[in-house]
């Protein structure tokens, strides 16, 4: 895709911040356009990416207004920036539950059915985690008991479809529960949940210092598990217009010391905090 085109893809997608939920005027050709060649670097790259510090590392989200301005951005910037902007799979970047969250309305209703389709393909290319310095280990969901080896990511095949159980599934859906030791049955109806002992074993076995996910709102933008060793982040501040939390994004320096940045529900502001 022309650079060209990408920059002005990107500073109109821009421009749609000033407005409250304001469209921006984008044509079906563009936005599959992007998607072929965004999917194309997804292949190329890693499946476990291996990325250094200094790094900030954020949650992106799909549900409420504006979700295609949202993931064509991010495409945008990742054509634009393929070796310093990585985006990692999360359980909705997924045929079966964006066809359920509002996605699949979004395309039907402003593009076409055809136009969702092209998304799902470039998200069954998406990588599915990331490592930090050999020490930071990044993924949507969570831990699996399948996962013996981090080569075990590497080995997954893209393009994939999540499965309804395994490893990528419980990358992209298992949950940290403190009140168990273990694995659990996970309430959502998929994958487990997890102990704070079994993130102190995982850690232990691979080398690592933290497990940093996502996948659940969390009410300060982050929130910390099993003794610092997992940290949760949420970036999206009064999710989805229902809740009163805080967003945050990480911020990894060059000695691996993390620190977050808050963004205040209903505010322009942020604030740090080690």
């Amino acid at each position: 895709m022309d650079a060209s085109a990408v920059d002005n893809l990107i500073e109109r997608l821009l421009e749609g911040r000033s407005g409250k939920g304001k469209r921006i005027q984008l044509s079906e050709a563009e936005i599959r356009h992007l998607c072929v060649a965004s999917k194309e670097i997804f292949l190329k790259q890693p499946n476990l990416l291996e990325l250094e510090a200094p790094i900030n590392v954020c949650d992106y989200v799909d549900r409420g207004k504006q979700s295609i301005e949202t993931i064509t951005l991010l495409l945008a910037y990742k054509i634009k920036f393929p070796d310093n902007f990585f985006l990692l799979r999360g359980n909705h970047e997924c045929a079966s539950i964006n066809r359920i969250y509002g996605f699949y309305d979004e395309c039907k209703r402003r593009f076409s059915v055809r136009l969702w389709k092209v998304f799902t393909d470039c998200f069954n290319c998406l990588p599915v985690a990331a490592v930090i310095d050999d020490k930071i280990l990044c993924m949507h969901g969570g831990l699996s008991p399948e996962m013996e080896s981090l080569d075990q990511i590497r080995a997954i095949e893209r393009p994939i479809d999540v499965p309804d159980q395994g490893l990528l599934c419980d990358l992209l859906w298992a949950d940290p529960d403190r009140d168990i030791r273990g694995w659990g049955e996970n309430d959502r109806g998929v994958s487990y949940t997890f102990g704070p002992d079994k993130v102190a074993e995982i850690l232990k076995k691979h080398d690592l210092d933290l497990v940093c996910r996502a996948h659940q709102v969390v009410e300060d933008g982050y929130e910390f598990f099993a003794d610092r060793q997992l940290v949760t982040i949420f970036s999206a501040p009064n999710y989805c217009g229902e809740f009163n939390n805080a967003g945050a994004l990480m911020s990894v320096d060059a000695s691996l010391l993390c620190s977050f940045q808050i963004l205040k529900p209903g505010r322009g502001k942020s604030a740090q905090t080690e």
